[in-house]
Order: structure tokens, then sequence, then C-alpha cells
């Protein structure tokens, strides 16, 4: 799809790949990368495919590169089929800097689908990397849960603030709607955080023409609900987006609920690259995933 020939684009062009059916319905490819150069970058992915999916692309051959860089990417920020930009700035990239890089993001444009025009920028300051360590959530500071509406009627936002407060009980104070006045056409997006002592998690759900207000928000909910009800501290997603650059630290461990196939696979792809031994451990409906250097000696990854 076209948001994933972005992302084999941005990771060619970050380290002036040798590529080959590079192109829209392509069924192979062939990708032999040169040296990863860090620089300032722009990518323009044309529709309203997911920034974040570029972002993760690039950013782990980023993060060890051998000086900083700016990733400004175009396209969308906020659909069905990937992590919304909350989740990376919230979620993902505070256990990132927990493994050593600096990452920043920015949201300067919002992008829904189908339009697409939403801007993103991100700086990397690369780091020696260590193993992340997440196996217990802590203690609850906050719950906060906003949704965003563009050029949509209003009702929409607030039947969903309500259905989130009848759902999940939390607090009017802490819920909100907001109007979205850049969008480039119509969007609709619920997002909910939890702020614990040692992971911040974020659940979302976007609008879709022929979903009502109240079923996009009790979908967000439920996925709440079983994160609670699990205990875990790491969700289903931030467990899949943790795998790869714990692997690049060489070690460290997390809890979460059962894997999902996605996980799987990716666990399976890892291991095909990087010689690393990831192992599952379950525990009722969560399991413990552990991780650690097949090389004697290894620690973790320096700068290259």
């Amino acid at each position: 799809m076209r948001q994933h020939l972005a992302a084999v684009k941005a990771a060619a062009e970050i380290s002036a790949a040798h590529v080959e059916g590079a192109e829209v319905g392509s069924r192979e490819l062939v990708f032999e990368p040169g040296e990863v150069r860090p620089s300032e970058f722009t990518f323009a992915i044309g529709t309203a495919g997911s920034t974040m999916l570029v972002l993760q692309t690039v950013l782990p051959p980023l993060m060890v590169a051998s000086g900083p860089s700016r990733v400004i990417i175009e396209g969308g920020t906020h659909n069905g089929m990937a992590p919304p930009f909350e989740f990376i700035e919230r979620a993902f990239l505070p256990l990132v800097r927990r493994i050593g890089p600096s990452v920043t993001a920015r949201l300067e444009r919002y992008g829904f689908y189908p339009a697409g025009g939403g801007r993103v920028v991100f700086d990397v300051t690369p780091a020696p990397l260590v193993p992340l360590d997440v196996t217990s959530r802590g203690e609850t500071r906050s719950v906060s849960g906003v949704a965003f509406h563009a050029n949509l009627a209003r009702h929409i936002a607030h039947r969903e603030v309500a259905k989130v407060h009848e759902r999940l009980g939390w607090p009017a104070e802490c819920l909100r709607s907001i109007e979205i006045r850049d969008a480039r056409g119509p969007g609709n997006a619920v997002v909910l955080t939890i702020e614990s002592e040692h992971v911040t998690e974020v659940f979302s759900s976007i609008g879709a023409v022929g979903v009502s207000a109240e079923e996009v928000a009790d979908r967000a909910a439920s996925e709440v609900r079983d994160y609670l009800r699990v205990g875990a501290p790491i969700g289903p997603y931030l467990a899949d987006q943790l795998l790869l650059p714990m692997a690049l630290a060489g070690g460290g461990a997390f809890r979460t609920g059962r894997l999902t196939s996605h996980a799987a696979t990716n666990i399976a792809v890892i291991r095909r690259f990087l010689d690393v031994s990831i192992s599952e451990e379950a525990a009722g409906e969560s399991a413990l995933v552990r991780m650690r250097s097949s090389s004697p000696g290894h620690d973790a990854v320096d700068v290259c």
C-alpha cells in the first residue's frame, strides 16, 4: 500500500539503499541499505496513510546513527489502522527515551482519513542504548480523555465524551471535546490516556462513516477496561512496538497481556535479523516477555 511504499522509500533515503520492487502492489522487495546518514528529512505520503508508520520505520536506525536528525512527515496522523500521534508522543516515545536516545515529537497539523494533510516533526538525538524493564504499572496518577472533531457537528464529540463517562466512570473534568479548525477534511477521534507511575498508555478509536459516536467511544473504552482488568503495564499495541527498540538495546523485559499475532510475527522477524533471545512466560491473561543478547559480553548498542 502507499503508506508502506512511503516507509520503504524513507528507509532507502536515510541509508542510500539499493531498492527493487518499490511500487504500490509489489509482492517482492529487494532492499540493500548503505550507511545510515543523519540529516533533516521530509517525507510526504501523499494520502492519509500513517505518518507514525513511516516514523517507526526510520526511527530505529536514526536512533543509533552518528548524529542527530530531524524527520518531517506529511500524511495521516489519525486513522483506524495505525497508532495516532498521541500514542506515539505519550506512550511509545517516553519508553524509547528510557532506552537511550532523545526523541521529541510535535504535531503541526492534524490529518484525518481520508483527506490526510497532517504534518508532524520529530527530532532524534542518538545515544547508547540500554535495556528497558517495565514489569509493573505502579499507582495510577491520572486519567484523561479527549474527543477530537474536525468539520463535523459538535454534538458528535459531546456524545462520545458522555459515553466514555458512562462506561469508565471517569470524572467529567477529566474529559473534554476539542474542535480542530485547520484540518483539510472531516475527522473524529477518541483518545483515552492512563498515566501510571512507570508507564503511560493511550487507547484510541477513530470515527468513520456509518459508525455512531457511541460506538466509536465504546471501542476505546472497551480497550481501557481490558487493560485495567489484565493489570499488566504494557498494552497490546505498545508491546508490539517496543520489541524492536528493546532488541536493539540487547535486553530487557516487560509484562503485557497475551501477545497478539502481530507481535508474534514481529518476534519471528526480529530473530531473523538480530542475535537476540526472546522468551514469553504466560501467566493467566498476562505474559512476561524477556529478551537478551545471544552474543557473549553484549550489553547494549553503542552509537554507530
